[in-house]
């Protein structure tokens, strides 16, 4: 007979593998229901287990002290990095609490784990969105009555809450494992639903979860830009609380902030001592004419896009600006779309393609239809060619899994990236999942090349 513990990792084999399906189908998405909608399953109360029942598809917690703890089969109930989420509606004067990294009690209140509290006005000042005790929050997003959602996502020693999409609490934990703040545990474990006093009326659906796995090599967000107020400062302390090395990158062509190359020198004056990698954005197909070899060497490494060229009518398009596009048929438009990003393969001595396969809004809905087999190769083949690794871009959550297994299979390398447009960096959630689900290994990443190989010393820049 198997030992328990066999026993235990087959069932997490086969949970993860019918994740892994559900990714499959929905590359964009991830999120695994933990609540049937039906039934209790794999959920266990506390004391006084009647607090909880269901109800036309929500768990609603209403009775004297308990606690619901998932001790069901996915990632068999210890979770240690992830995203958690819930629907929520509260009744006037009520509170509960979503836990994670606890474990199974029978009675009292949690000893292990964390809270985030489910309050918008019961009498506890500490509400809705709160690191209970450790970040608190004085006024709540949310309203009774009214469906909100709550949403806790863990990565490392990072903790993000946030209340129908506005983040309310943003906390690291301190390198050292003392504990130095009240109700702060993090290690790993299971959630729970609070049922907190027999007064209290709170109703739960869409409990999800959506993990965060890691992977065998160091991460690094090649796609970081200093906006939005953010300063080179903050980015490096995000940057070590996130465990994420960053690479900071100038927006550098025509119509943008840097046009030659004493711009490119004050940018990369700006970097210097700081330990992140210095890169340089190449906008528009008219880079190439604008700065000289020597300065374009300093930079570790150079990206760019196709989101910016000449259409076949004379029009300069930026595909990110709805009244730029004129898209037509999309069939002749994707021939000659795909043809630019090949050019732009070919032609210019880039180390990244970043936003690939982006389309416009007006076809984004068809990019499946639209980015066929053939279309992928010819991309995939053209960066192989050239050795430019291809970004996967957690801004648009490209490319599909799909292209990525055809990438792969040719000898791709790719690299992650945010591309954000604020403090949104280093959030590498969307990378990491289709990493895991395309099997990608630190052999098929993108580093920097040393010098005398960067592509800008490999290739010719023609203005």
């Amino acid at each position: 007979m198997a030992s328990q513990s066999t026993r235990r990792l087959l069932l997490t084999i086969a949970v993860l593998a019918i994740a892994h399906s559900a990714l499959a189908e929905e590359p964009n998405d991830g999120w695994i229901s933990l609540f049937d909608g039906k039934t209790l399953n794999g959920w266990k109360a506390s004391e006084n287990q009647e607090t909880f029942t269901v109800r036309e598809g929500m768990i609603v917690a209403q009775g004297p002290r308990s606690h619901l703890f998932y001790v069901g089969p996915v990632e068999d109930h210890n979770f240690k990095d992830f995203e958690f989420k819930a629907d929520i509606m509260t009744k006037p004067g009520s509170n509960s609490g979503m836990y994670f990294h606890t474990e199974y009690q029978q009675t009292g209140w949690p000893r292990k784990g964390c809270e985030v509290q489910v309050n918008n006005t019961h009498t506890d000042w500490i509400k809705t969105g709160s690191l209970y005790g450790v970040e608190n929050v004085r006024k709540s997003l949310a309203k009774d009555n009214v469906w909100f959602t709550q949403h806790i996502i863990v990565d490392g020693r990072r903790v993000v809450v946030k209340v129908n999409g506005t983040t309310v609490v943003e906390y690291a934990a301190p390198d050292s494992t003392a504990r130095r703040n009240r109700g702060l545990r993090l290690s790993s474990g299971t959630f729970a639903l609070q049922g907190h006093d027999p007064k209290s009326i709170v109703y739960y659906k869409n409990v999800m979860f959506r993990p965060l796995p890691p992977v065998d090599f160091p991460l690094v967000d090649y796609h970081v830009h200093l906006k939005g107020g953010l300063t080179i400062e903050e980015a490096m302390r995000l940057s070590k609380e996130r465990g994420v090395k960053f690479g900071i990158a100038e927006n550098c062509g025509l119509g943008f902030k840097v046009t030659d190359d004493e711009g490119l020198t004050r940018f990369f004056d700006k970097l210097q001592g700081q330990p992140a990698y210095k890169a340089m954005q190449a906008e528009g197909r008219e880079w190439t004419g604008l700065f000289s070899k020597e300065k374009i060497a300093k930079f570790d490494y150079v990206f760019s896009d196709a989101l910016t060229f000449t259409d076949d009518d004379g029009r300069r398009t930026r595909l990110w600006m709805r009244n730029e596009v004129q898209v037509g048929d999309p069939e002749q438009f994707m021939e000659m779309y795909v043809g630019r990003i090949v050019g732009i393969l070919n032609d210019e001595p880039i180390d990244i393609f970043v936003n690939p396969t982006f389309l416009p809004e007006v076809i984004a809905e068809r990019y499946d239809a639209l980015w066929t087999q053939k279309r992928m190769d010819r991309v995939i083949d053209a960066a192989v060619k050239n050795d430019v690794a291809i970004e996967i871009n957690a801004r648009y959550r490209i490319p599909s899994a799909a292209f990525i297994k055809r990438a792969k299979e040719a000898g791709a390398k790719f690299a992650f990236g945010t591309n954000n447009g604020g403090r949104d960096l280093g959030n590498l959630g969307y990378c990491r999942r289709i990493a895991r689900l395309c099997g990608l290994s630190k052999d098929d990443m993108f580093t920097p090349r040393p010098e005398g190989q960067k592509a800008i010393q490999r290739k010719e820049l023609r203005p």
